[in-house]
């Protein structure tokens, strides 16, 4: 199973390290990933393996959510079926 995960926000050093940090320590690998900075604004996204978190997803979507808030940025997470159905039209 296949998420992927969306950051956006002002830029400021950390962002990466803090989302893939926490990304690490939850087993969950990395298969893409994508940044941009236009002008202050960040935007990152990733497409991340989730067969081997160590927790559940919906635990992931919301502690992903408050690191997020912690540094000030907004971090989504989606199951690849659902973003895929969302982005078809």
């Amino acid at each position: 199973m296949k998420g992927i995960i969306t950051v956006l926000g002002k830029d400021k050093v950390g962002i990466i390290a803090k989302v893939c940090t926490y990304l690490a320590e939850h087993n969950l690998n990395i298969l893409d990933i994508s940044q941009t900075i236009v002008q202050d604004y960040f935007n990152m996204m990733m497409i991340v393996e989730l067969t081997g978190a160590t927790k559940s997803f919906e635990v992931i979507v919301e502690e992903l959510q408050l690191i997020g808030t912690e540094i000030g940025v907004e971090i989504k997470l989606q199951h690849e079926d659902i973003f895929n159905i969302m982005h078809r039209i």
